[in-house]
């Protein structure tokens, strides 16, 4: 029986993970300038977190979780998302005791979502998060956004639209879902059958329904921003007063909702115009309420998501990513005396931070230079019986062609110079 990979899952092959190490690099750099740190939480988290959470109005929530229950008769599920499990381990750890904010984000994040698989986005794909506790004023929100900024901005990403939102707070909310009601009850047939369940519960939520349809009828909706409490409206205009202050230019987009339920005041995309891929590549906001819905303290929250999957293809549409470092030298051997003194100098070209390869096969001095070649080794060591007994190696270019004898006890530095040159 072969076996396959289930729908929606992909592997990465060694001939493709440098891609991630890059970006992955690039990341941790900018984060550290930016003064986070990394947190790790685990992929599986009790089915309850994310319902109190997410939301259980939200696709995510209803249609979309891998739930299931283990031997110990509990519920548990595959996280859809990386927030909830942060805010988790934020209580759980008592970080709340710390001083404030903390500022934290994850990189390796696999998350699990049954949805129909799509470029960029498979029911397992991995994020990349920022999260911000204990910091209450906008200008935090506005440097969330200028992180991911940077980070497109050093990959090469160009045409990105900024757009940003407020959709108010516990105070302001109620009037308006009860003013955006009035106005769909009008429509209320004409809805499609998700947004009609989501009618009672979260009116919000069908401002981001994708069925043309219904985007038809939310463009003249009433705007949200015309209903924002004197908190959310100054909070607002001190997000765009930050952006403006950093260069950042953005759009006010009243028709951004974000599909999580946790979000409170800001809310903001970050989309690609431009290249092979467009649409969403970085969504995030406020919530403010979240630890305190989930059993916390009240304490203020802000962060952002972005998928690493649908990130490196946009990047790659773009510019190519570098390819990693290729091989210094490839050691030949032939015969047993120069396969154990090769081993030795390949662990001594290592120990001098030289990217040194060796034949553990068996192959013929042919066929050891044709796989020099393929790994792209500047440099072939060429080490006989003959060149043990003589005490010397043969060290040639593998792009001159040029070839010279170089004396066992100075290989390594010479080499050293030579690469270093």
């Amino acid at each position: 029986m072969q076996y396959q990979i289930p729908k929606g899952m992909r592997d990465v092959t060694p001939k493709e993970s440098y891609k991630w190490q890059y970006i992955e690099t690039i990341i941790r750099e900018l984060c550290d300038v930016y003064g986070f740190s990394e947190t790790r939480t685990p992929v599986l988290e009790h089915t309850e977190l994310f319902l109190r959470s997410v939301g259980d109005t939200t696709d995510v929530v209803q249609k979309e979780m891998y739930t299931f229950t283990d031997k110990g008769d509990r519920s548990v599920t595959l996280k859809p998302e990386g927030t909830a499990g942060v805010a988790r381990m934020f209580m759980e750890s008592k970080l709340f005791n710390e001083a404030q904010p903390t500022k934290m984000y994850y990189l390796y994040c696999p998350v699990f979502r049954y949805e129909k698989p799509q470029a960029g986005r498979l029911r397992e794909h991995h994020q990349f998060g920022v999260e911000v506790y204990g910091a209450p004023r906008a200008s935090v929100d506005a440097e969330c956004i200028a992180l991911a900024l940077d980070l497109f901005k050093r990959l090469g990403i160009e045409g990105l639209s900024v757009n940003i939102n407020s959709i108010g707070c516990p105070e302001c909310r109620p009037a308006y879902h009860e003013k955006l009601k009035e106005y769909l009850r009008g429509n209320y047939d004409d809805l499609c059958e998700t947004c009609r369940t989501r009618f009672e519960k979260n009116p919000l939520r069908i401002l981001d329904c994708k069925e043309e349809k219904c985007r038809k009828i939310a463009a003249g909706a009433p705007k949200i921003l015309d209903c924002l409490c004197d908190d959310c409206k100054a909070h607002f205009e001190e997000l765009k007063a930050s952006l403006n202050a950093m260069g950042i230019q953005y759009k006010v987009d009243p028709m951004i909702v974000r599909g999580l339920d946790y979000y409170t005041k800001t809310v903001f995309e970050i989309i690609s115009t431009e290249g092979q891929y467009k649409g969403t590549v970085c969504g995030g906001g406020r919530y403010d309420g979240l630890l305190e819905q989930l059993g916390g303290p009240k304490m203020p929250g802000v962060g952002f998501g972005m998928g690493m999957e649908r990130l490196l293809l946009v990047a790659e549409s773009f510019r190519p990513i570098p390819e990693p470092r290729p091989v210094g030298v490839y050691l030949a051997a032939m015969g047993e005396a120069a396969r154990g003194v090769g081993v030795r100098l390949v662990k001594a070209l290592r120990d001098a931070g030289i990217k040194a390869e060796f034949d553990h096969v068996g192959k013929s001095f042919k066929a050891q230079f044709k796989y020099a070649d393929k790994l792209g080794a500047r440099f072939v060591a060429i080490l006989g019986d003959d060149e043990v007994k003589n005490g010397v190696v043969k060290l040639k270019n593998m792009e001159t062609g040029e070839e010279a004898a170089t004396p066992l006890a100075e290989f390594v530095e010479t080499v050293k110079t030579i690469l270093e040159r």
